[in-house]
């Protein structure tokens, strides 16, 4: 069994980037780093605006007061169509700005990287900044296109779904938030692109189709956040007391789902804390 371990940790066919600084001061200087920063501005902004303009114009095709024909709650794209919307989106964003930013789009994914070391400090802040302002953008240009739709149909706002506890809804963000930052993680693991190349996956895919089960699984909980700044733009611009009051779980729920995903994927998928030890018992200082 030693010699498995050793084996397994010595005759790597991958190789493993180096763990990024805490802070580094260089990154300030460089034109990448605030080329991703727009990228990631952008990105955020196109998902936000696409995807809180389908839940709105799914809202209105089904409003019975607009619509009085018998079948007026079956019209629309329904709960299947704003999942594919925001899965869709992600797909199509990641794919465009993977090669820039990483395509993060997403605070709860750069937090995750972050503990991984897959990023510095200053850029993850950065990149946290970048998306907020993003997410406030797109669904300010869904308001300012369409007012009175907005403002009669929420705002695509996030919001705990009434029965439901703050518990609950907290439970839905932290799972559905695990679930994609876990897909994150797998689907950009070096040893796996090694050992599956004979698998050609592309990375957006799973991360795409995560967003959209998720969705299938919590927008009747808490409209599903997974995001927060998806949750923060809406809320900003819907500025409306309910969905103030439950921002703290599209935070809270988010940010503790993306810690559990990196460290099982980094200490027990990888193997972090038995390599650690390992690399400890082997140290003739110690």
């Amino acid at each position: 069994m030693g010699k498995d371990m050793e084996g397994d940790f010595t005759a790597k066919d991958y190789t493993d980037p180096p763990p990024a600084p805490l802070i580094d001061g260089e990154e300030l200087i460089k034109w990448s780093f605030y080329r991703a920063l727009i990228a990631e501005f952008i990105a955020t902004l196109l998902f936000l605006y696409i995807t809180v303009a389908t839940v709105i114009g799914y809202k209105s095709q089904v409003d019975p007061i607009k619509n009085t024909s018998p079948d007026a709650a079956c019209g629309g794209v329904g709960i299947l169509g704003i999942a594919w919307a925001f899965g869709g989106m992600i797909f199509v964003l990641v794919y465009c700005t993977a090669g820039i930013s990483g395509g993060h789009i997403n605070p709860a994914v750069t937090f995750g990287l972050f503990l991984a070391r897959k990023v510095s400090l200053i850029r993850a802040v950065m990149y946290m900044v970048a998306q907020c302002l993003g997410a406030i953008c797109g669904v300010g240009l869904v308001k300012g296109f369409q007012k009175s739709y907005y403002v009669r149909y929420g705002g695509g706002a996030n919001e705990l779904s009434p029965g439901y506890s703050k518990g609950v809804g907290l439970g839905a963000e932290i799972i559905g938030t695990f679930v994609l930052v876990y897909t994150v993680f797998s689907a950009t693991d070096p040893k796996r692109s090694a050992r599956d190349s004979h698998v050609p996956v592309l990375a957006p895919l799973p991360i795409g189709f995560a967003v959209f089960m998720v969705h299938l699984a919590t927008i009747p909980i808490t409209g599903t956040g997974i995001n927060p700044a998806r949750s923060f733009g809406a809320a900003v611009i819907y500025n409306k007391a309910k969905a103030w009051d439950d921002q703290w779980i599209f935070w809270v729920g988010p940010f503790i789902g993306a810690a559990i995903a990196a460290a099982y994927h980094q200490y027990i998928l990888r193997a972090g804390a038995i390599k650690a030890l390992g690399s400890f018992r082997s140290n003739p200082r110690v």
